[in-house]
């Protein structure tokens, strides 16, 4: 059943939602490892005023505003660590990160390795059960001895988009389903994730199968926020009915990625418990409206470099800013900062 936005939800969640008292901080975010080292960034609120510039933006991708290096208030901060979509990256949601900063939290974003766009080598794709413990080694990175940023352990949320979803849902307690996956791609063959997951060779050993079945969530994250998600039918039914931590799922119906929402977006929304998920899906909602804002030129570059890209970009610019403008504020009024 479709689920739509009503103006009294959106006011209940966004309550809580408070004005903009500081700047945004940006700092990169780089985690040693011997075969997965992380890179990325965090944002975080400043109370300083000077060096403030465009920063994260390129001719198709519009910048967002921070101050590199400021100090970050003193103030122990809740964190939200993002997670991208397939072949997208740690700038993606830049204006999430940008917009939360503003209103009090610290954000993280990394580059997940073989699911990113500068990173796609076939082995590190096929290893998806490390998009999950990506996280938790953000998580673990930015609470531990040599953090310089003082987090609350009791604030930790995560949002992911896409692909990103699908990882937030197996931090969450989601947990990967062969034998029931494999039945849904006999029945649905074109199914776009099927064919991803395939191509992937995602779960073909046994090896590789108890990786993707192992339990992969982090308790540590309060609350989660699911961005039109993919890949929600590769988790059991039942796994998915026992998440039991807050969660708010947004759904896109205008149908540009070729996700079906009553498989993904929708159906997890019906699988969550009732009294702890929120389901939108606002009219006119679409799967890369949860990306950067575009250049005005935006379309007419992707057109000559990158031909049949520029979707990415269809209405990407003034409308996509209020709709960004909604999303933060929701999502602020659903991560609680006390």
């Amino acid at each position: 059943m479709r689920h739509l936005l009503h103006a009294t939800l959106l006011a209940a969640l966004t309550t809580t939602a408070q004005a903009d008292p500081w700047q945004t901080g940006l700092a990169p975010l780089i985690i040693a490892h011997d075969t997965r080292p992380l890179e990325g960034f965090v944002w975080y609120p400043t109370d300083g005023t000077a060096g403030a510039d465009t920063h994260l933006g390129n001719p198709v991708w519009q910048g967002i505003t921070a101050i590199e290096g400021a100090d970050p208030i003193n103030d122990p901060l809740p964190l939200v660590v993002l997670s991208h979509g397939m072949y997208g990256n740690a700038r993606n949601q830049a204006w999430l990160a940008a917009e939360l900063a503003r209103q009090g939290y610290a954000v993280a974003a990394i580059d997940h390795p073989g699911s990113s766009t500068w990173s796609r080598d076939p082995d590190l794709s096929r290893q998806l059960w490390e998009r999950p413990r990506d996280v938790t080694r953000v998580i673990d990175h930015l609470t531990g001895q040599d953090a310089t940023l003082a987090i609350d352990p009791d604030r930790i949320y995560m949002a992911g988009h896409s692909l990103g979803g699908f990882t937030a849902i197996a931090l969450a307690g989601g947990r990967w389903d062969s034998d029931g996956f494999d039945a849904f791609c006999t029945v649905q063959p074109d199914d776009l994730v099927c064919g991803i997951m395939d191509r992937w060779h995602i779960a073909q050993t046994p090896e590789d199968q108890a990786e993707m079945e192992a339990d992969l969530s982090d308790p540590r994250i309060r609350a989660f926020a699911v961005l039109d998600p993919g890949g929600v039918q590769t988790f059991s039914t039942a796994s998915l009915n026992a998440i039991d931590r807050p969660m708010l799922v947004y759904g896109a119906p205008d149908d540009i990625m070729g996700l079906n929402l009553d498989v993904e977006a929708r159906a997890i929304a019906a699988a969550l418990p009732a009294d702890t998920s929120t389901y939108l899906e606002p009219d006119g909602l679409a799967h890369f409206d949860f990306l950067g804002v575009c250049t005005p030129n935006a379309v007419e570059i992707l057109k000559e470099e990158d031909p049949g890209e520029e979707y990415v970009c269809d209405r990407g610019h003034d409308e996509r800013i209020v709709e960004h403008a909604r999303i933060a504020e929701t999502i602020a009024g659903f991560f609680p900062k006390q």
